[in-house]
């Protein structure tokens, strides 16, 4: 199987946020990612329930609603797609708190956004899975 180029790596960007969720993806689009996007937890599963969507990362607020908290819907996503990095920003405070709650890492970016630093973190996360 060929190797992917960066041009052709997804992220899905799960922000309850709209103008947040909109200008994150704008950027990660101006970096050359495809990029889907999800106002929910339970639009991000829908998403990557899809079989034939390719997503390679997620990038979720930790505090987006649904009926999945973001730590539960990486706990579901390692379950059902494993092949899916998923990385966490939020407020630290608050999301440690939710983290405490399932034994689960706390965010690992914070908000509001750093651009290049989500970027670099993405390309870490696919990096490291490929």
């Amino acid at each position: 199987m060929a190797e992917r180029t960066h041009q052709s790596q997804s992220i899905l960007v799960v922000d309850g946020d709209v103008l947040v969720r909109h200008a994150i993806a704008d950027y990660l689009r101006d970096c050359g990612y495809i990029v889907v996007e999800a106002a929910s937890t339970d639009e991000a599963k829908t998403v990557l329930s899809e079989a034939t969507l390719a997503v390679d990362a997620v990038l979720a607020d930790a505090e987006t609603s649904g009926s999945l908290n973001a730590f539960e819907l990486r706990a579901w996503a390692a379950k059902h797609r494993q092949d899916v990095q998923i990385a966490l920003a939020g407020n630290i405070e608050s999301a440690a708190h939710k983290a405490a709650e399932l034994c689960d890492e706390g965010p690992h970016l914070g908000r509001p956004y750093e651009p290049q630093s989500v970027v670099d973190y993405i390309k870490r996360i696919i990096g490291a899975a490929g």
